[in-house]
């Protein structure tokens, strides 16, 4: 298993996992990195795998990603909801796009001031922090049935251009 971007908070690392089977394949010089056993991105690592641990961070992604999945799915013109933890994706039809794709919905959100990645034509990424709150969730999802209530613009669907 690889994992990189939350490992360092922001601070560039990587690592990798494996079995010990797999992992005894590896002999001093077999494999360099750039930031490999670099001091500062360990320390940030360590500290940042330690608030993990403080805040259990596996169960709040479980937990808010079960209420955002709820949501979510209650939202009209949501007709799916898949994903893990906090890491979702919501699909879209064809009454909540109004003839937009999920990126021009993702702009609109952006400008009402929610933040999400239209990852298909359909379907919107929703990727919150794992110190999110219930109260967060719950504006943001606001803020997206707003987006999806009002009719598109111009600006949005690109028509007039």
């Amino acid at each position: 298993m690889t994992v990189a971007k939350a490992l360092g908070n922001g601070v560039p690392i990587g690592a990798v996992w494996a079995p010990t089977g797999i992992a005894s394949a590896f002999k001093p010089g077999d494999h360099g990195s750039t930031f490999g056993g670099q001091p500062l991105a360990a320390a940030a690592a360590r500290e940042v795998l330690r608030v993990m641990e403080d805040i259990d961070a596996p169960s709040l992604a479980v937990d808010r990603g079960a209420e955002l999945t709820a949501l979510l799915d209650a939202l009209p013109g949501v007709t799916e909801v898949r994903g893990l933890g906090l890491l979702l994706a919501a699909e879209l039809d064809e009454t909540a796009l109004a003839g937009r794709t999920a990126g021009e919905v993702a702009l609109a959100c952006l400008h009402a001031g929610l933040v999400v990645n239209g990852v298909t034509p359909t379907s919107l990424r929703f990727a919150p922090p794992l110190t999110v709150t219930s109260a967060e969730l719950a504006e943001g999802v606001e803020m997206l049935g707003g987006v999806l209530d009002t009719p598109p613009t111009t600006d949005e669907t690109g028509a007039g251009q």
